[in-house]
């Protein structure tokens, strides 16, 4: 079974990788609301399947749905709409690398809301690189233009949100002791069903005019990188460990600069390159100075929002 752990740890990293350029091009033809209302209807399907053929979901679950509420908003409605807000203004590659910066923004809400996390000088100079990293990403003292700042604080915001999930998720999901597939089920069930309250659908068929758009956003951004990609992420936690599976998180950035450097043109400076090298120093400087503490292999928070790969037991 480690094997196919193994090939799960590789799916896994090129599917999120790949998830911004899908973006981009849905971006083209329907509004990041309606990429977060297609994406998170496309991958609710196997997480249920899923959760279902497991034999884990329960009528019973019901009296938390106050919780579950909270995670869809947190860590898949608002998530996934802020960094399809921040795609939409930012080349693909660029929204890649700020991506690699949630575990940066894990660590700042469960030090400013848990107030149980240790700081270290490993963890604090782990911060300071990567939002060094952010910094030249963004270049605000720059006059060109270049780098949309709007679509750098969408970003920021939809990490900031996946932070908070963790810490919620960690506080008052965690002790509920409930199966990862089930939580995944309900918390991606209740946010299609909110998205489906608050978006328009109009328009929303202009997608399917364009076969790279809608092939894209359908299987690569729903079936793939939101759907399967959850199942992957508990099979690589099941047979590699915790520790190996958040490590999955220094594959997407590079993916992403690949795919919008050589296959679609997009045009990075140095000053990026270095961004991106200091954003993922400081996310390893953060996952070593945890590691005693994540010995266990259980789903943690992860069990909400399987992106989140700073985990602090």
């Amino acid at each position: 079974m480690k094997k196919t752990a193994w090939l799960a740890f590789c799916f896994l990293g090129l599917v999120w990788g790949s998830n911004f350029i899908f973006v981009k091009w849905a971006a083209e033809y329907i509004t990041p609301a309606q990429i977060t209302l297609l994406r998170v209807v496309f991958g609710f399907l196997p997480v249920f399947l899923f959760a279902l053929l497991r034999g884990e979901l329960r009528w019973s679950h019901a009296r938390h749905a106050h919780h579950f509420v909270v995670m869809a908003l947190l860590a898949t409605a608002l998530y996934y709409f802020a960094f399809a807000k921040g795609t939409a203004l930012l080349p693909s590659s660029i929204a890649g690398m700020l991506s690699g910066a949630i575990p940066l923004f894990t660590f700042v809400c469960a030090f400013l809301f848990l107030r149980d996390e240790p700081v270290t000088v490993a963890k604090v100079v782990g911060v300071g690189l990567g939002f060094l990293g952010v910094l030249l990403i963004a270049r605000p003292w720059s006059a060109g233009g270049e780098i949309d700042i709007a679509g750098v604080v969408w970003m920021i915001a939809g990490a900031f949100s996946v932070g908070c999930s963790f810490v919620y998720a960690r506080k008052f999901v965690s002790p509920l002791k409930l199966p990862a597939a089930a939580l995944t089920t309900y918390q991606i069930g209740i946010a299609m069903l909110l998205l489906f309250m608050v978006i328009p659908v109009e328009g929303v068929g202009a997608v399917f005019a364009d076969s790279r758009a809608w092939i894209g956003l359908v299987i690569g951004l729903g079936l793939c990188g939101t759907g399967l990609a959850y199942v992957a992420y508990y099979h690589i936690v099941e047979n590699l460990g915790a520790v190996a599976a958040s490590s999955v998180t220094y594959i997407p950035p590079v993916v992403a600069l690949v795919i919008g450097v050589m296959f679609v043109g997009e045009t990075i400076q140095l000053l990026g390159y270095l961004a991106m090298i200091l954003i993922l120093a400081g996310v390893a400087l953060l996952q070593f100075g945890a590691r005693p503490r994540s010995t266990s292999s259980k789903v943690d928070a992860d069990a909400s929002r399987p992106l989140i790969p700073c985990e602090k037991k």
